[in-house]
């Protein structure tokens, strides 16, 4: 018989050290250890209105982090792409006209928080403004609440003529609808001679959150966010926690009843529908909530920044909440995050950055701003090329572009 030639296996020296780091990393259950990204991401998003002072002032990298008014625009953004990721990401409806709650939202606190209708003087848990102020003040936090709920109905006032078509037509419908909100705003300050959105001015100012006297008495909360020394502060945490309930909202809807049948008719409308799905008040559904959200954010932003103006409402914003979807990943909560706060930041301040760093070191003056547009549609044709299942990809979207779908004969043809 023949010795054997196997060789025990030798540890390697470093492995005990590595095991002594791993190994209660490794021991905690699945399910800690999956919602460890979340907490530290958190935790620093929480206390990013304390650190961005020092982090601003750190060589060379220091322009990278963004003030605190920019961090305001990003989680705005990244929460209307949230909203978005509801309709495309989990129904698989290509919608092109998501600025149009977006608009809907940020007149309806327009309407209702603000001096524009000074017919009327009605004042409910305003802050900041006289009981004798003329127009309608009722308190931003129940506007955000009507402006959501304002919008779903626009939102199903859409989709019921619309949600029976299909791929191509219903984007090119919803693009038509996009168009359509924009100019009624902007022409909407004669309807049979009542002034509505006051034109091309917009409507301004807008009232600001807070928690009123009594209130901020009693607890400590700030009275009002715009009178505040600490404005920027309190309208960041205020948005992070919208942004983070629509997370929330999303992950729970997601795995639904009601999220089953989206992702059902996303992967194949005809199947779902012959097991039984309602593809109309469904597809009504999601559109609804999408909106709700891009609603509120909208009532928010015109109250961070005391005004509705039609000038802010245009088509690019569709396809640019459209790219944070598709870049992040679609149907995935945590990749629209990473792609709405990336597209987002290059928006606002990223591209400047990036250009001024580039000219410096250059010896250039070229504006990379300019090519705005050009720069986001190249990374989205390389994201499409060398990972199309987006950043943070969702694991049912990702596992159907790798695996596909392999058919199996019913007879055995083989022989």
């Amino acid at each position: 018989m023949s010795e054997s030639t196997e060789q025990p296996t030798r540890a390697s020296p470093t492995s005990g050290t590595f095991d002594f780091i791993t190994g209660p990393w490794q021991r905690l259950p699945e399910r800690v250890r999956g919602l460890a990204p979340l907490v530290i991401v958190l935790t620093i998003a929480v206390l990013y209105p304390y650190l961005v002072s020092d982090l601003k002032s750190l060589t060379t990298i220091g322009d990278f982090f963004p003030a605190l008014d920019s961090a305001v625009y990003i989680l705005v953004f990244t929460m209307m792409a949230l909203g978005l990721n509801i309709v495309v990401g989990y129904s698989g409806l290509l919608d092109l006209g998501y600025v149009a709650f977006y608009a809907a939202g940020a007149y309806t606190a327009g309407w209702l928080a603000s001096g524009q209708f000074q017919q009327v003087t009605l004042h409910f848990g305003s802050v900041g403004i006289t009981h004798d102020t003329k127009g309608i003040h009722i308190s931003v936090w129940v506007v955000l609440l009507i402006a959501g709920s304002f919008t779903a109905l626009v939102g199903i006032l859409i989709g019921l003529p619309t949600l029976r078509l299909r791929g191509d037509y219903l984007a090119i419908v919803t693009l038509g609808f996009g168009e359509i909100i924009p100019q009624v705003v902007r022409n909407g300050d004669s309807f049979g001679g009542f002034n509505l959105t006051n034109g091309t001015f917009g409507i301004n100012p807008i009232d600001s959150p807070g928690f009123g006297e009594t209130i901020g008495d009693a607890t400590g909360l700030p009275v009002n966010f715009q009178q505040s020394f600490d404005k920027f502060r309190l309208f960041y945490w205020g948005v992070l926690t919208l942004l983070l309930i629509t997370a929330f909202c999303s992950w729970r809807l997601r795995d639904s009843r009601l999220g089953r049948a989206w992702i059902a008719i996303r992967e194949d409308e005809t199947a779902a529908a012959a097991m039984g799905v309602p593809l109309m008040v469904t597809k009504t559904w999601a559109y609804a909530i999408g909106a709700f959200f891009g609603g509120v954010a909208g009532a928010y932003y015109a109250s961070f920044k005391s005004g509705a103006f039609p000038s802010d409402f245009y088509f690019n914003i569709s396809v640019f909440l459209l790219c944070m979807v598709i870049l992040g990943g679609m149907g995935s909560i945590w990749g629209v995050v990473a792609g709405g706060v990336i597209l987002s930041w290059l928006n606002v301040e990223g591209l400047a950055v990036i250009g001024s760093k580039f000219n410096d070191a250059a010896g250039t003056e070229i504006e990379i701003a300019k090519y705005q547009f050009g720069i986001y549609g190249t990374i989205i044709v390389l994201m499409m090329l060398f990972r199309p299942t987006g950043l943070i990809p969702e694991r049912r979207h990702k596992r159907e572009l790798e695996e596909g779908v392999h058919d199996e004969t019913f007879f055995d043809v083989s022989h």
